[in-house]
């Protein structure tokens, strides 16, 4: 203290003799430097020292704060309950110790480089506490998404299919007739039905979860947080496809199914694919974003990361289907899946609107151009089929044969794809598209106007289809040996055209004109098959040729013989033509009646005008039967007349 006070009057006394001189010499102003510098060193010292008493009083906080957090990691460790079942307090405790742990690393590392071992040592531990804890967190992440999964369950949702077990195990072609409408019923397409999201995680949870994640996030341990979610998600998209009734099939194993089963398959996937974009994907989409919302990227990248290999699942079936055989009776169910996807794909490229689902999108796109050309190829192998199908034996009776009705149910079925094949087949370059027939009707003036149906690339397609089977017919026709035979087939099948076109949409697709044309067609076969089977007949009945030679006298022989040969070529015409077959009632009545108009009068003429001249023995029927027995013809089921009496 003694020497303090003598520094103190030594200084005292040199700033009084300062101010009495005022010229120092250069040994005077010397000295005084080196005591100002030696003032000077004294002061940072000084200041050191303060700073670093400071420095260690601060990383004894830290040290002090890192201990009690420490501990309380560590406590849950030895924990076997998980913390967010323990209330919200402790959860709430647990994060805000893991983000003051985030805090005093930041802390450290902003500290000056000259870091002491001390402050070195603090920062290890602090990294390995935040370690631990995200590890935890990571548990704790998992633990809630999948204790807090909802079931998934599909048989309340829209979009089921209104006839489950329709075509089952069949063709979605009918060659019956309990018409097409009775066989085949689209799936309801769910355009109009308001879209699902459900609830795939407890709403209660999400906020735990969403600050799960934002801690995570802050402490650099996002990508861990990222795979936590993706890899549940994924588990729990397969289950989704599972309760979907979706297999996981190679292509190999498609294209190896028999018929039957694919079909099956290919409805289970119509439904399973609505459900899932609309109502599960959707959904997955909104959960994701409730837990991401607040990193936009990080969302999206996660949303597709989890469900992309399912989506993907999903289109490979498409692409089997696509890249399988072109066999005419799966083009409905092509066509199906073709507007199933092109509906679903607004909403498909607005869940993987960002860079991180272009691949989902660029292969959903890719699907549905290779389920188009699909749908074209099947299409125009049908017209080759068609053309190509070969009888060796003439169709029993001249009725509808299966190849018509097949092939006009067929395309009466896909007037409800209208649209859609206009799609698919407005690329088909038309010269290789369209064999032209001369037999293809023109179109009247208004189906000939710009945007009339008659002009779209499907009714140019049906056009062709159809006369490629009218020149199929026209072959099949010519394996009877029967002339009369050949006109009632071509009648029956033609007619059956006409009408089925004229009483479905495919009336406004081919036109009257088509329709007038047919019409005429068909009845020009009826009067062919008139003329073949009826007109040697009744020559029969004429008077030329009946005279006695040499004289205008009536010859009793002549006349009973044309009768003779007259009642013997009508039992051979009932005998076989009882057997042929005119299916639609209203056809086979008219040309009964056409029939019995033409041979009984001219029968009853005969009669009444040789009446003096044939006996009544010689009478074998009257005009009453004949008609009777022409209304026996075209039943299906042939009989005999033998002396008189039908058998």
């Amino acid at each position: 203290m003694e020497t303090e006070d003598d520094l103190i009057a030594a200084v005292q006394h040199i700033v009084k003799a300062l101010k009495l001189k005022k010229n120092l010499t250069d040994d005077s102003r010397k000295i005084l430097a080196n005591l100002g510098s030696q003032l000077i060193n004294i002061s940072r010292v000084d200041e050191t020292r303060n700073e670093e008493h400071e420095e260690n009083e601060g990383l004894i906080e830290i040290e002090h704060q890192l201990d009690s957090i420490q501990d309380k990691v560590m406590n849950w460790e030895k924990d076997q309950s998980m913390i967010w079942d323990c209330g919200p307090e402790e959860a709430y405790e647990y994060l805000k110790a893991v983000d003051e742990t985030r805090k005093l690393i930041e802390m450290l590392e902003n500290k000056s480089p000259n870091n002491s071992n001390s402050d070195g040592s603090l920062l290890r531990r602090a990294h390995d506490v935040l370690q631990t804890a995200m590890s935890r967190l990571e548990e704790e992440f998992r633990y809630l998404l999948v204790q807090n999964r909802q079931s998934f369950e599909p048989e309340h949702m829209s979009f089921r299919s209104t006839e489950e077990d329709i075509l089952e195990a069949g063709s979605v072609i009918s060659s019956g007739d309990d018409s097409i409408e009775d066989v085949v019923h689209r799936e309801s397409m769910g355009r109009t039905s308001e879209d699902y999201v459900i609830e795939l995680v407890h709403q209660d949870v999400i906020t735990d979860l969403k600050s799960i994640a934002n801690v995570m996030f802050d402490s650099n341990y996002g990508r861990e947080c990222s795979q936590v979610f993706v890899s549940v998600q994924k588990d729990a998209l397969d289950d989704c496809l599972f309760i979907l009734e979706v297999e996981k099939l190679s292509i190999e194993d498609v294209l190896k199914m028999e018929w039957n089963v694919l079909n099956s398959k290919i409805r289970r996937w119509m439904r399973a694919m609505k459900l899932f974009v609309r109502v599960y994907l959707a959904s997955e989409k909104l959960l994701t974003d409730q837990i991401f919302g607040d990193l936009e990227s990080v969302s999206s990248a996660c949303f597709a990361e989890s469900s992309k290999a399912a989506i993907l699942q999903l289109l490979n079936f498409c692409e089997a289907i696509a890249i399988g055989p072109h066999q005419p009776e799966k083009l409905i169910r092509i066509l199906d899946m073709y507007e199933v996807l092109a509906d679903l794909i607004p909403d498909i490229a607005a869940l993987y609107s960002h860079e991180a689902g272009s691949c989902v999108r660029v292969e959903c796109q890719d699907i549905q151009k290779r389920l188009a050309d699909c749908a074209r190829a099947t299409f125009l192998e049908f017209e080759n089929a068609v053309a190509s199908n070969v009888s060796a034996n003439a169709f029993p009776g001249g009725g509808v044969h299966p190849l018509t009705r097949y092939v006009m149910n067929y395309i009466k079925t896909l007037m409800d794809y209208t649209k859609t094949l206009d799609d698919v087949l407005k690329d088909q370059d038309s010269e290789n598209a369209l064999s032209v027939s001369p037999d293809m009707s023109p179109l009247s003036e208004d189906e000939n106007a710009s945007g009339s149906p008659s002009r779209s690339p499907m009714a140019k397609h049906f056009r062709s289809l159809i006369s490629i089977l009218e020149t199929n017919l026209d072959g099949k026709s010519n394996l009877y040996k029967d002339e009369s035979l050949q006109h009632l087939f071509l009648m029956n099948n033609v007619h059956y055209m006409a009408e089925k076109v004229k009483n479905s949409e495919l009336r406004t697709v081919l036109g009257d004109e088509w329709i007038r044309k047919h019409n005429w067609k068909f009845q020009q076969h009826a009067m062919n098959y008139e003329r073949a089977t009826w007109s040697s007949i009744l020559a029969l009945l004429k008077d030329e040729g009946i005279q006695n030679p040499g004289s205008n006298s009536i010859s009793r022989t002549i006349l009973k013989e044309r009768l003779q040969s007259f009642y013997l070529a009508f039992e051979e015409v009932y005998k076989s033509q009882t057997g042929w077959s005119i299916p639609d009632c209203q056809l086979r009545d008219d040309l009964r009646i056409s029939t019995s108009l033409k041979v009984i009068q001219a029968y009853r003429t005969f009669v009444g005008r040789h009446t003096n001249h044939i006996s009544e023995k010689h009478i074998k029927y009257t005009a009453d039967d004949l008609e009777d027995y022409i209304l026996d013809l075209f039943e299906g089921s042939q009989k005999s007349l033998h002396g008189g009496h039908k058998k």
